[in-house]
């Protein structure tokens, strides 16, 4: 059965701090606005069969099934199922997925699926798993921060502060470029924020030049984890994707299941590990996979969304597949506009599809990395004039 996408919306990316334009919010709230746009831009009546919903900190303003809390909060019916999954960062995406896949096995006729995240609320490891701190797992398998993760990462594969800091750049002055255009189509305003909280314009390679790296201060306290090694660190807060509040609804259904025109075919989807101590790289897998099974290649591709976790995945993507770069981020990534965790994949995906749409594309890849060995990518159809 095919999957197609109705519609697709997503929140602006507000700074994770009190004083942020979106923290006076909760998490729930950000759903139930995406719930009622989607329900104004498509004329639909939302009775979806399930509500999946992405989010990593699954605890405080974000626990008690933060899917069931957010269904009350935007009084959808009784009998839609809810539940939330953690996945990392690829989480949103990865909600997507599994919607589509209930869909397919025709377990659902319709679905609202993606993620939420309020680092404002919810920071980051707030859960306090006991997994962080865990010395009786192997060197390779224990836990590591991805910050030193990604400057592991480029040292091993010889990616330079220079590199880095022209994705930087790159993605900095793409988002300035899109705001208020065609490309933020599908981003909904809320609590009065209209702008891409994080994103600072002006940017300079002068000013990311002059920039210290930023992570080494992390490495003392994972010391054993790291097996001793000693990092040469090169990434600086600049080549870190700002930590966000944010969220991003699709809804999902079968041919006619909604009474609108679908604006994609969801055309393959695939989650991925991969290994624990590389961490960033199980992106690359996932993309290899739906790429396979769409029988496409990068160059049959009019826009790829793939997630900048950390400069050195954009870099090490740019160099070894070499995309036409014309085609990536066009709209600028999450080095500019910030990485809102669980919410991550489907704000691509919005993303994409606004991408898509903007150039009269067909074809668009989404490709999203996190911690630890995760990673997911989607391929879609655009459809439509």
């Amino acid at each position: 059965m095919s999957v197609y996408i109705y519609d697709a919306v997503r929140t602006p990316r507000a700074k994770a701090r009190p004083d942020g334009g979106l923290a006076s919010l909760k998490p729930q709230d950000l759903a139930a606005g995406l719930t009622a746009a989607i329900a104004a831009r498509t004329g639909a009546v939302l009775q979806p069969d399930a509500l999946v919903l992405g989010a990593v900190g699954q605890v405080g303003a974000q626990g008690g099934n933060i899917a069931l809390v957010s269904k009350l909060r935007a009084g959808l019916p009784d009998a839609t199922a809810a539940f939330a999954l953690n996945n990392y960062c690829v989480s949103g995406l990865t909600a997507i997925g599994q919607a589509a896949a209930m869909i397919a096995a025709g377990q659902a006729r319709t679905a609202l699926a993606g993620g939420v995240e309020m680092m404002s609320r919810v920071p980051f490891m707030a859960d306090k798993a006991d997994y962080y701190e865990d010395a009786s797992f192997a060197a390779r398998n224990r836990y590591i921060p991805v910050a030193l993760a990604a400057d592991r990462l480029a040292e091993d594969i010889g990616v330079s502060r220079t590199e880095m800091d022209q994705a930087a750049l790159v993605s900095q002055q793409r988002a300035a470029a899109a705001e208020g255009g065609s490309l933020t189509a599908s981003r909904i305003s809320l609590n009065g924020l209209e702008r891409e909280e994080c994103a600072r314009p002006g940017t300079t390679l002068e000013a990311l030049a002059a920039l210290p790296p930023a992570f080494a201060p992390l490495a003392d306290r994972y010391r054993d984890a790291l097996g001793g090694r000693v990092i040469d660190h090169r990434h600086t807060v600049a080549h870190a994707p700002p930590m966000a509040d944010g969220a991003a609804l699709a809804l999902v259904g079968g041919d006619g299941a909604v009474a609108a025109e679908p604006r994609a075919r969801i055309v393959a989807w695939a989650d991925a590990g991969g290994d624990p101590a590389e961490s960033l790289t199980a992106g690359f897998a996932a993309m290899d996979r739906v790429l396979e099974r769409s029988r496409l290649t990068l160059n049959d591709v009019d826009r790829i969304e793939f997630m900048e976790a950390f400069a050195v995945t954009i870099v090490k993507f740019m160099r070894e597949r070499r995309p036409d770069a014309a085609k990536v981020n066009v709209g600028g990534g999450h080095l500019a506009k910030g990485h809102p965790m669980g919410a991550t994949g489907a704000v691509l995906l919005s993303s994409l599809l606004d991408a898509l749409d903007a150039c009269g594309g067909r074809y668009g890849l989404v490709v999203a990395s996190g911690g630890s060995g995760v990673g997911g990518a989607m391929v879609v159809e655009r459809l439509g004039g």
